[in-house]
């Protein structure tokens, strides 16, 4: 029977959902990843006298200035205080009070951090006096980490995470068509090699190099978690459009695209920025100038 006008519509809503769904996987691995970083800003909840206020705290500070830290005020007769100190270090507590401030026409309960050099952290706790007593901020007296980076420019930022984005989304579409005999899975799978190249391996470490003050810390150089699974995902897409190259046989091309979906989805499933740059204080106090005495991999 001769096809219709209308025959290659059902190939068009096809193609069309298959990419709907890249997108959705995409946004919801990218997603996880930052909400569970630990540079994502805390949030949480306390109560004073039946009323519950909303708090964030932030746990990515800006080298070039101190960073605020703010409570809604619950009202008269609530006072509260912060306390700080290095991170992993001995140093005894430093602890200042917190100050009403109007924010966006907001009342809020205020203390500022100091700044620190490119990957430094502190450590720091909130405290609430209230008239039902005290109240802890975080409310299991955990300490809040904080890390400090230098600024990055905003175009050079812009185009890594957008090319990272895109990576992400072809790369799993790529997946998709080898698990559906995509006739485009080829096309696909170079495209996702060229944009985790350029946005990953290129752009990635100059990124790397404007916040904490070197180019790349992953193997061999060092563990950040960051630049290693990068070079991993790359190196699954690299040897899978190898194997696009040496053999024509339809399976082993799915299976290699297939696995190199999994494992960049994999790579996804990780908190962003975990086990990145950090400042040792110990080699700080020692004389070592900041940008030697940064560590990977803690």
């Amino acid at each position: 029977m001769k096809p219709t006008s209308a025959s290659p519509a059902p190939s068009a809503a096809r193609q069309a959902g298959l990419w709907a769904l890249a997108a959705l996987i995409m946004l919801g691995s990218i997603v996880f990843q930052r909400l569970t970083g630990p540079t994502h800003p805390l949030r949480g909840a306390f109560t004073v006298q039946g009323e519950t206020f909303r708090y964030r705290l932030s746990r990515s500070g800006d080298s070039g200035r101190d960073e605020r830290l703010a409570l809604p005020d619950p009202g008269p007769g609530v006072r509260g205080t912060l306390a700080y100190r290095r991170f992993r270090t001995a140093d005894p507590l430093t602890t200042v009070p917190l100050v009403p401030e109007q924010r966006e026409g907001k009342a809020e309960l205020a203390a500022r951090l100091p700044r620190q050099p490119a990957a430094g952290k502190l450590e720091y706790r909130l405290r609430l006096d209230t008239p039902g007593g005290p109240l802890r901020i975080p409310s299991d007296g955990s300490a809040v980490v904080i890390r400090f980076k230098d600024p990055v420019p905003g175009p050079l930022l812009a185009a890594h995470v957008l090319l990272m984005f895109l990576g992400v989304l072809i790369g799993v579409r790529a997946g998709l068509a080898a698990l559906v005999h995509g006739p485009d899975m080829r096309g696909l799978a170079w495209t996702t090699l060229a944009a985790l190249t350029l946005g990953g391996l290129v752009l990635g470490p100059f990124v790397q190099k404007h916040a904490f003050g070197a180019y790349w810390t992953g193997f061999p150089f060092g563990g950040d978690l960051t630049d290693n699974k990068t070079l991993l995902m790359w190196g699954a897409w690299a040897l899978a459009c190898g194997l696009l190259l040496v053999t024509k046989r339809h399976g082993p091309r799915r299976l290699a695209l297939g696995l190199a979906a999994l494992v960049m989805l994999g790579v996804y499933l990780v908190p962003h920025s975990a086990r990145g740059s950090e400042l040792d204080y110990g080699k700080l106090d020692r004389g070592l100038d900041p940008s030697r005495a940064v560590v990977t991999g803690r």
